[in-house]
């Protein structure tokens, strides 16, 4: 089957005619066009009614192929319908529009490793070509310029076979990603967008675990609204433990893990213990436990955590101690991990 992507943005096109926001402001006029699909020089998406030797799949939005090769596209706001094969082969998505739909197909089934997962409907709410590339590596997808041919197999071909298709049709615009960074610590300050950055780098994986450490809110009611309002922006097929045992859920973990925050957890071991005034000993011990179920982590982490360098000298002989703490662990995690990076004002700084 072959696939040519005259147009890979959405509707409006990117950049969007009149617009004068950044992304589109750096782009030159039909940068990309809107989405335009042509498969084998015969069918075009949306595909109702395709010629002999194809058949429609998921209600139009998919095309079985005379090679046996399964095609489906999901535009922004759509899901597969059940009706769909056991796997597809290609999968043409908008991962602009909630890349977690990616993690659930995935998790379905519907794709694996040795499915070619394009982006489409490209436009202005992602920055830059840069951010969008960062993005893809991350969720393992890739985007091709307008006027691509793709050539696609049905199952069977091997995961370097898309790497092979895609560089030597697409002028290597994109390529797989093998494996998240086994680990990965995002720091930033209050309200530096960490925490989202951390829930976008696993956005697309089809299990995922997110460790929270921090209290529910009790009787607290702006503090249960916030938790609220991150248990909505997670993914629905996401499972979420609530613990303070960061040791044994990192090295019994079987799903990646996105840990949230270390800085609760270093508050919530100086409740347990009673050091803020008292021995700080325990805490440590606490901490030195932590770093080592790091160094050993069976499954991908993404850890959020405080950046306490920042700001000012805490006026108290309490806060100068969780600083320190918290300081210290950060030290010493970033010193164990693949991946670090400082989150400021959304954007991600590279450490």
């Amino acid at each position: 089957m072959k696939l040519l992507l005259n147009g890979t943005a959405g509707g409006a096109g990117w950049p969007e005619p009149g617009c004068s926001c950044v992304s589109c402001a750096g782009l030159p006029a039909e940068h990309r066009r809107p989405f335009e699909l042509v498969v084998d020089g015969v069918a075009r998406y949306p595909f109702t009614g395709p010629p002999s030797g194809y058949r429609p799949l998921a209600g139009g939005l998919g095309l079985a192929g005379p090679d046996g090769t399964m095609l489906v596209h999901l535009p922004a706001g759509r899901t597969p319908p059940p009706d769909g094969p056991a796997r597809y082969d290609v999968v043409l998505i908008d991962l602009l529009d909630r890349p977690e739909r990616l993690g659930a197909l995935r998790r379905a089934g519907l794709a694996d490793d040795a499915t070619l997962v394009v982006a489409v409907g490209l436009d202005h709410r992602v920055r830059s070509e840069e951010e969008l590339a960062r993005r893809l590596r991350l969720w393992r997808a890739i985007a091709v310029p307008d006027g691509t041919e793709l050539a696609c197999r049905p199952a069977g071909r091997s995961p370097g076979d898309l790497a092979d298709d895609v560089t030597s049709r697409a002028g290597n615009q994109g390529s797989a990603r093998v494996g998240l960074p086994r680990r990965t610590l995002l720091l930033g300050g209050a309200r530096s967008g960490k925490s989202a950055e951390a829930e976008l780098r696993l956005a697309a994986e089809p299990y995922v675990t997110y460790v929270a450490t921090g209290p529910t809110g009790g009787e607290d009611g702006e503090w249960a609204e916030r938790v609220g309002a991150h248990r909505e922006r997670r993914p629905a097929h996401w499972v979420t433990a609530e613990t303070t045992d960061l040791a044994t859920a990192i090295t019994g973990a079987t799903t990646p893990l996105l840990i949230d925050g270390l800085g609760t957890w270093v508050a919530a071991v100086f409740d347990e213990y009673g050091a803020w005034e008292g021995d700080r000993a325990p805490v440590v011990a606490r901490c030195d436990d932590l770093v080592a179920a790091w160094r050993r982590a069976p499954e991908p982490i993404v850890a959020v955590s405080d950046e306490v360098g920042l700001g000012v000298v805490p006026a108290t002989a309490a806060g100068r101690a969780f600083r320190d703490v918290l300081g210290r662990l950060n030290e010493r995690l970033a010193a164990e991990s693949e991946h670090v990076a400082l989150v400021v004002a959304g954007r991600p700084l590279e450490l």
